[in-house]
């Protein structure tokens, strides 16, 4: 959940500071959409380019919101599975839209409910948060049965009698710590409060030089961990 977002939203922070030296200003693809307390805002906050274009050339086209109730959940379906075949021609890809679609209108249909506006934005967040890492699964692996064959071992109906690797093997210090890091980074940091308090010191000098100094370390940092580390490709390039 966390490498495809810092490696999909790294690589187009990457183009746009590159188009920028160029002259030339790209929106913003990302904004923060672990942030999010629907997956309706998800997709608003996730690959903003893609959903921008499936808005303006298939949902528009197809009369949006402009007809009725049932033409705007229908036209909402088209989208997602349009968007999952978009992604891959497999089966496990229009599962995963069809999660999605099938979530965005759920919400369209209680959004204006008593019960879901009085429900906390915690509860909303969290649950968002499972619906989507579940569904990123879909996403991740090659076909179905490979999904399958992880929903069984995840819900135990499926179980290895020897298991050569404990949990602690794979999450040791290095792990969990970045971890905490990718989880700040994604939701912490997208907050107005500190954004706003951000601006305000770096506007002063001292904020200003502490900022460029912590630029420069991550910078060096980063050089560091390419230069030991092995190849790492661009995963969302498949899709």
């Amino acid at each position: 959940m966390l490498q495809i977002y810092y490696d999909f939203s790294g690589y187009s922070d990457i183009a746009i500071g590159l188009a920028r030296l160029l002259g030339f200003e790209f929106k913003e693809n990302f904004s923060f959409p672990y942030r999010s307390v629907s997956i309706s805002e998800f997709w608003r906050r996730w690959h903003i380019s893609l959903g921008t274009w499936f808005r303006e050339y298939i949902y528009i086209p197809l009369g949006g919101s402009r007809n009725g109730r049932f033409q705007t959940l229908r036209n909402l379906a088209v989208v997602f599975i349009t968007t999952g075949i978009w992604h891959g021609a497999g089966w496990n890809y229009i599962i995963w839209g069809g999660i999605n679609g099938f979530c965005v209108i759920f919400e369209r249909i209680i959004r204006d409910k008593k019960l879901y506006h009085i429900l906390p934005d915690m509860v909303k967040w969290i649950t968002t948060m499972g619906i989507t890492l579940f569904s990123w699964q879909f996403f991740r692996f090659q076909n179905i049965t490979e999904v399958w064959n992880w929903m069984k071992v995840m819900f135990g109906v499926f179980q290895f009698d020897i298991i050569p690797y404990s949990w602690q093997y794979y999450f040791d210090m290095k792990i969990v710590t970045l971890i905490v890091i990718g989880i700040f980074g994604s939701t912490l940091f997208g907050s107005e409060k500190i954004g706003d308090l951000s601006q305000k010191i770096f506007l002063s000098e001292v904020g200003f030089i502490v900022k460029e100094l912590c630029l420069l370390i991550l910078f060096i940092m980063s050089i560091l961990f390419m230069v030991n580390s092995t190849y790492s490709p661009f995963i969302y390039f498949q899709y």
